[in-house]
């Protein structure tokens, strides 16, 4: 008979549902899969009471923080909240997280949940990922921690982290394997409809290079007209001309006030409007490639592999359910 392992999933106000509900349903899925309560699941609020979701529903805890537990735990998963990246941290949280992790085989984080596992030092040196709308948030926060923005999740020694909301779906059923082998993983996925192994990372769902624009205003017309303009000659020395600077004065303003070289944000931004053309249904590659201002299909595919992490086809082909390069 396999062991029973206690799996807890740390909750607080504010919580996506979805970093909650989709882990358990893996675990739960691997309890009928083996025929027998493998995996205990449990729910820990950070403070007494009914715990609002962001989506508005209103989860029930198990038991709370600071109180005894009843079982060891085995797993330990913090999940994570739309805001908590800007929250101030949590000391009660913080504390409790340092005081239970040295005695659970692993623990991790779902989405921004990291960022309670870093506020808590847990995170100190290691490995991560998380949602990759805040992933640079994480890593300037916390300067000792590689963060691996495209990963869908991280193994570190005890230590596991996943990307953004449904990726904790993957992590879990990666845990799964883990514990009880590849064949109920698979069981499990199938069950779920679910990918066994995720093709590409976190990064084709990201929407980089459509943010808004920053810096001195000049700076921030340049970035629309770029973003509005991809088919046109955008070198740094006709940038530099709408602006009145010099190239290099140009170039040294943007990198400080951006945070990204002029070139890099030229390929993001035409990367960006490259992914709403193929999200459309009358898109082919070598259209694309000339209306985003790359010189053919091979040069917009290796951009655009390098910013998304899967090709043009691939990516058409996951968001319109068609594929295939043309």
């Amino acid at each position: 008979m396999k062991k029973k392992r206690t799996i807890a999933i740390l909750v607080t106000p504010g919580v996506q549902l979805l970093d909650v509900s989709g882990p358990l349903d893996v675990f739960a899925e691997a309890n009928v899969q083996t025929g027998t309560d493998v995996y205990q699941l449990r729910v820990i609020g950070s403070v007494p009471g009914l715990i609002r979701s962001s989506s508005g529903i209103r989860l029930m805890p198990d038991t709370v923080i600071g109180q005894n537990l009843t079982e060891k735990l085995d797993t330990l998963l913090v999940a994570g909240a739309p805001k908590i990246s800007e929250a101030a941290p949590h000391p009660g949280v913080s504390d409790w997280l340092r005081e239970v992790s040295p005695s659970v085989r692993r623990y991790g984080s779902v989405c921004s949940g990291a960022f309670f596992l870093a506020n808590a030092g847990l995170l100190n040196g290691r490995r991560v990922t998380t949602h990759w709308a805040v992933a640079d948030r994480l890593a300037q926060a916390f300067p000792s921690l590689t963060v691996e923005p495209d990963a869908i999740y991280v193994r570190d020694g005890r230590l596991r982290t996943a990307a953004g909301v449904t990726a904790g779906l993957d992590l879990s059923l990666a845990l799964v394997e883990e514990d009880l082998g590849r064949e109920v993983a698979m069981k499990v996925a199938a069950q779920l409809v679910m990918f066994f192994k995720r093709p590409g990372g976190q990064m084709q769902f990201s929407r980089k290079g459509e943010t808004a624009p920053v810096g001195r205003s000049a700076l921030q017309e340049v970035q629309r007209w770029i973003a509005a303009n991809p088919a046109e000659d955008l070198s740094v020395a006709n940038l530099a001309r709408r602006t009145g600077l010099s190239s290099r004065h140009f170039a040294r303003l943007f990198q400080q006030e951006v945070g990204i070289a002029p070139a890099a944000w030229v390929k993001e931004a035409r990367v960006a409007t490259a992914r709403r053309l193929l999200e459309s249904d009358e898109a082919v590659p070598k259209q694309v490639a000339s209306q985003c201002g790359f010189a053919n299909a091979d040069t917009l595919r290796k951009a655009f592999v390098s910013v998304v992490g899967v090709t043009p086809a691939e990516y058409r082909k996951r968001m319109i359910g068609s594929g295939g390069e043309r």
